[in-house]
């Protein structure tokens, strides 16, 4: 999710020039006669049915004011897209070509960008959050949260329509918001979409911190001809599996605090090379020498370009995913609460850290809004939206399930999958090093994007200007920074960073905001049944309940 949105500032700003630009050409007289119409053949011809749409519109024209929008012509009276041109002064007049199908897209195009939007750093932690809550209940638990995102999401992009009297063309939800709840509904909804802005750049930074180490690593022991094992468990033959942290309690959360206090070990055993080189103490620290310069940039565009290798990371994770589990097989065995030696029960009490991944990772609630508006058959949006959370489930689902299907057990235990689950291949690997190659050049490109948001957002609230100076920019962008070097030196845990972001925020934008909007909707027609209310509280405290939860993993 988080990456793609980044382009959709940009996006927002060509549609509501699109908009204007096809308004006031519909305002044009269009209709002249056929001797003056600048064509490309002989057959560009102006209708009798544009004609009388051209009369009708003079009549509207001189009915309404300067500022009566009451007598604007009806939808009826404009003119088609392919009836409409512009007309000159001297005689001529130029049919628009194209007007509708460069801003409109088809539902395919509409249903994969959403899908392509959604798609984040989640899918890699997918594997880890089914082993927490079980395999039975995992695969439950992804389903439910999908459809119930899918139905708040469905909330959120009826919501603008529901208000009567206002033109909410260009509104998105942190609007409907303020129109709602006034100034606590404006700043609430933009401090929960900080979150998941800042929450996705610190779990970046985290990654980027992996997957440049294990590149270097890759490349070191390439270049020196060294063979060397990434863990002291692993699995023997030619595709190699390994628990990185087999020391830790299975059921907890401290792996990472392992991992910590080995970087934090006798270094004076260690080459210089893993002096330097090290995952949390130094390697966290070099990305601020390219990153931090990129964010002070006072425009993102050139970073935009690039978007498209997210498409890409994830077409290959599925195939990399895919070659995995033919060459490993299926190791289950399914015990129902009990807990074996190697394998995990199908039913488990951590499941509250799957479903705050997962409200992350089906989140797309502040930009759906947009993201619609460029559906070219507007009556097929609900089924498009569904269609796209069918993908986006299918494919969390698809990962997921095969990792840990074919994770090797016995002899590594199912508890060794970790929130990233390319942890669990060793750096030697080639098709990983690949993957990981390919994660870190597009993260490098979508982080400064984030960033962007981040800064648009929260210096265009404070200061009404994106870019007030270099030294506010400079502060801003140091804090996300040193949250992001912080997190990847002491805690670089990226399923929690991404369950806590996504209760937070989902607890706002996904479960709070638009129950209430719905029921004061409902209650303002007059339609509001009892029933309705409270299944929509439910939902309410349902997204309380998903954020107090992940406290007590």
């Amino acid at each position: 999710y988080l990456e793609g949105t980044a382009n959709l500032h940009c996006f927002k700003l060509y549609t509501d020039y699109f908009t204007f630009y096809q308004s006031a050409i519909s305002s044009m007289p269009f209709h002249v006669e056929r001797k003056n119409i600048i064509n490309d053949g002989p057959q560009e011809t102006v209708s009798a049915e544009a004609a009388v749409l051209n009369s009708r519109l003079h009549y509207y024209s001189r009915l309404m004011g300067s500022s009566d929008r009451q007598l604007s012509p009806p939808d009826h009276v404009i003119p088609q897209p392919d009836e409409i041109y512009i007309y000159s002064p001297l005689g001529t007049a130029f049919k628009v070509p194209g007007s509708d199908h460069t801003s409109k897209n088809p539902s395919i195009i509409t249903i994969f960008a959403i899908w392509n939007t959604m798609m984040g750093t989640s899918i890699l932690s997918m594997p880890w959050g089914i082993k927490q809550a079980g395999f039975t209940l995992g695969v439950f638990i992804v389903i439910f949260i999908g459809l119930l995102m899918l139905y708040c999401c469905y909330i959120v992009l009826k919501s603008p329509k529901s208000i009567p009297c206002v033109d909410t063309s260009d509104w998105e939800f942190p609007d409907v918001c303020q129109y709602y709840f006034g100034k606590v509904g404006q700043w609430s909804s933009l401090m929960f979409s900080m979150v998941s802005l800042v929450g996705a750049m610190v779990v970046y930074w985290v990654l980027m911190s992996n997957f440049l180490f294990n590149t270097g690593q890759f490349i070191y022991n390439h270049v020196h001809n060294i063979n060397v094992s990434d863990s002291e468990l692993e699995t023997n033959g030619s595709e190699k599996v390994i628990c990185p942290y087999p020391n830790t309690n299975p059921g907890g959360n401290n792996t990472i605090s392992t991992l910590y206090l080995s970087d934090n070990g006798n270094m004076s055993d260690v080459n210089p090379f893993e002096r330097y080189w090290s995952k949390t103490n130094t390697v966290p620290f070099y990305l601020i020498i390219l990153l931090l310069p990129l964010l002070c940039l006072r425009s993102a565009s050139f970073f935009a370009r690039f978007t498209f290798l997210g498409t890409i990371s994830v077409v290959y994770l599925i195939v990399l995913v895919t070659v995995k589990a033919v060459r490993l097989g299926f190791h289950l065995e399914f015990h129902w609460f009990d807990k074996t030696e190697f394998y995990v029960p199908e039913f488990r009490l951590l499941f509250p850290q799957l479903t705050g991944v997962l409200t992350l990772a089906f989140f797309i609630h502040n930009c759906i809004i947009t993201l619609m508006k460029n559906n070219k058959d507007q009556e097929n949006n609900v089924r498009d939206l569904s269609v796209a959370y069918l993908l986006v489930g299918l494919t969390y689902l698809y990962v997921g399930v095969l990792i840990f299907a074919a994770f090797p057990s016995p002899p590594l235990f199912k508890d060794c999958i970790q929130p990233n689950f390319l942890d669990n291949f060793p750096s030697s690997d080639i098709m990983v090093f690949v993957a990981r190659t390919f994660l870190l050049f597009q993260m490098i490109t979508v982080y400064p994007l984030l960033g962007y948001l981040v800064r648009v957002q929260m210096m265009g609230q404070l200061f009404g200007n994106h870019y007030p100076s270099f030294l506010h920019v400079l502060i801003l962008n140091i804090l996300i920074v040193g949250a992001g070097v912080l997190m990847a030196t002491f805690y670089p845990n990226i399923g929690s960073i991404i369950r806590f972001s996504g209760a937070i925020c989902g607890l706002a934008l996904v479960f709070v905001f638009p129950a209430l909007v719905h029921m004061i909707t409902l209650r303002r027609q007059g339609m509001l049944r009892w029933t309705s209310a409270i299944s929509h509280s439910l939902l309410i405290l349902l997204g309380v309940a998903n954020l107090v939860a992940q406290f007590f993993m």
